[in-house]
């Protein structure tokens, strides 16, 4: 096997996944050539196109759902399910066979994403996939297209012999990370490395200014790229510091996993279609209402991508034994949509008014745990005050990078601008031109690729928050009181992907030979902890990621449960995972930790 001929760069998106890609040889005289490939997929029936964007939907049709040969692609006959745009318009009618949002599912810790639960609510007789599956199709689309365009005379073309970068938004925790990973494994992805999503954004601005791009912005200066896509709000701050005499750029800070985006934005847009259609008469029942959601999401998206577009059709089927005349039709317009989503998601207020967290009911149905306050304007501001108050913090941000599909239209963008100008009292703060709001990520970590070899500008990044293992005090048992449990730094934030730590002069008693339970925290706030910093009092500022339940195997000669004493290891991969051994004292033991597999079920342990 020959050296890479490709660096590729994929973007596996909520709505949409995109591929890039570029020359692996690199010439240091010449800009790279970053290019988008258009990837088969099935349009309609028995139609197949190539397109920049493939949409992260999944179909399993029934026996009579679509017509026979409707699904055939070049490289596969027996297509027993769809993937991209059909998918996603066919789905749109028999949503009770349509997963969308699977990324979403995917950071999901309340259940397990290994398991065939999607699509979520679907009858009981309908085909299920797990959330890691899902993903894994989508991936495996993306390599059969490529192979059949690149590599049909070329076996050295082939996907799985390319310098892969695929994205992950900044705040997935290491379990999701692994399981996008194990996704992209079982697709037949060999060389892959995870790159963040707003780095990758980042990166594509770099590439699109060409030389010019010290000259937009100087030392001292925070940008705030703001990511608002179909799933998740992901904040990070890149701040530009001077290295050496020459600009340099480094990551600073990353806020927490928000669950809000498209999806909450299409879900709002639902209820007002909804709420018209009521005034005129007509009620619609739950599956009627699902069918709305996703025609609603399709009329937003035409309105966002055609700026002379002023109203796009809604068309809902009806239940009654005529199709024609059960359907129900009605319009969204484009001021409708920035209406709603300008004062639902985007309202003006102050610095200090943050996230309002309301009171949960008791009982509620199972699943995807969104956020409570749709308002991104008020995550951005407890994103902010956490990061840029405060002696050592990052300074406020002079420039914005908009990333997103939600972030084409406008009047959006412009709510948050003039937020951001009011609570910094600065009016010179200013938006930096996106290389593409739908395709700068892509684009941009195969410029990272690029950026690896010696080629280009590197944000300095690392970890993206600080992490810690969860360890139960040595102290007497107290009736009625639970055992405090301490939180023991074990990756500092900023560790860079391919080192590792140990905690020095410490050792710990590991339970084997009896099940125990281990606990994964992490804080995107707490910075300055060093690798061995044990926090007591973490409620608040240290977030609990995820547990494993676990007999750790003893040797022959121990018998039974024990407590042996060990000491703990760190490792951030090179490819973007983190990994925790525990190393025993007085053998060559290791156990590794394993946070990736099922939450709620026996977990993998070497």
């Amino acid at each position: 096997m020959s050296d890479p001929k490709y660096i590729i760069g994929i973007d596996l998106g909520t709505t949409h996944c995109v591929l890039a890609y570029t020359s692996a040889q690199v010439d240091e005289f010449e800009a790279p050539d970053i290019q988008l490939f258009n990837i088969p997929q099935v349009v309609s029936p028995g139609e197949v196109q190539g397109q920049p964007l493939l949409p992260s939907f999944l179909l399993l049709p029934g026996p009579h759902d679509v017509p026979e040969g409707g699904l055939v692609l070049p490289w596969k006959h027996d297509m027993d399910y769809a993937v991209g745009t059909y998918a996603r318009e066919r789905g749109a009618e028999l949503p009770a066979r349509l997963i969308a949002s699977a990324k979403s599912w995917l950071s999901h810790v309340g259940v397990d994403r290994t398991a065939p639960i999607l699509p979520w609510d679907a009858p009981p007789d309908a085909r299920r996939v797990s959330p890691v599956d899902t993903a894994t199709r989508y991936l495996e689309h993306l390599r059969n297209a490529w192979d059949h365009r690149m590599a049909t005379d070329d076996p050295d073309g082939r996907l799985e012999y390319q310098e892969i970068y695929l994205t992950v938004p900044a705040s997935f925790d290491p379990v999701a990370r692994e399981l996008t990973v194990q996704a992209a494994q079982s697709a037949g992805f060999r060389n892959l490395t995870l790159l963040e999503e707003p780095q990758a954004a980042f990166y594509a601005w770099i590439a699109s200014q060409r030389e010019t791009w010290r000259d937009a912005i100087e030392v001292g200066e925070s940008i705030l790229v703001c990511d608002v896509g179909g799933g998740t709000t992901d904040f990070s701050l890149i701040e530009v510091v001077e290295e050496d005499g020459n600009l340099d750029l480094q990551r600073v800070a990353v806020g927490n996993h928000i669950l809000l985006g498209g999806d909450n934005m299409d879900l709002t847009l639902a209820y007002a279609v909804r709420g018209k259609l009521a005034q005129q008469g007509t009620q619609l029942d739950t599956w009627q209402f699902r069918g709305l959601w996703h025609q609603c999401r399709k009329a937003k998206e035409q309105l966002l991508s055609n700026p002379d577009m002023e109203s796009a059709p809604i068309v809902i089927l009806g239940r009654g034994s005529s199709l024609i005349g059960g359907t129900i039709r009605a319009e969204l317009t484009r001021g409708e949509i920035e209406t709603i989503l300008v004062n639902g998601f985007f309202p003006q207020g102050e610095a200090h008014e943050h996230p309002q967290r309301q009171a949960r009911v008791g009982v509620r149905e199972m699943g995807l745990p969104y956020e409570s306050d749709a308002a991104i304007t008020r995550h951005l501001a407890q994103f902010l005050s956490r990061q840029t108050s405060g002696e050592g913090q990052a300074a406020f941000p002079s420039a914005v990078l908009f990333n997103g599909g939600v972030m084409k239209a406008g009047p959006l963008r412009d709510q948050i601008l003039t937020a951001l100008r009011r609570w910094s009292a600065n009016e010179n703060l200013r938006e930096l031109p996106s290389a593409g709001l739908d395709l700068a990520v892509a684009m941009g970590a195969a410029y990272y690729g690029i950026a690896r070899k010696g080629q280009g500008i590197r944000i300095r990044a690392g970890a993206a928050q600080t992490y810690y293992i969860g360890i139960e005090s040595a102290m007497p048992a107290v009736p009625g009181i639970p055992t405090p449990i301490n939180a023991l730094c074990v990756v500092p934030f900023g560790m860079e992907e391919g080192t590792s730590a140990q905690v020095q002069g410490r050792e710990f008693g590991l339970v084997v030979g009896e099940n125990a339970v281990f606990h994964l925290l992490a804080s995107p706030t707490r910075k300055a902890d060093a690798v061995g910093a044990v926090v007591e009092d973490w409620s608040g500022e240290i977030l609990e990621v995820a547990t494993m339940e676990a007999a750790l195997a003893p040797s022959d000669a121990e018998a039974g449960s024990t407590i042996i004493p060990v000491y703990l290891e760190s490792r951030v991969t090179e490819i973007g995972t983190l990994e925790l051994w525990c190393v025993a004292r007085d053998d060559d033991r290791r156990w590794k930790l394993e946070f990736n597999i099922r939450e709620q079920a026996e977990h993998d342990v070497t």
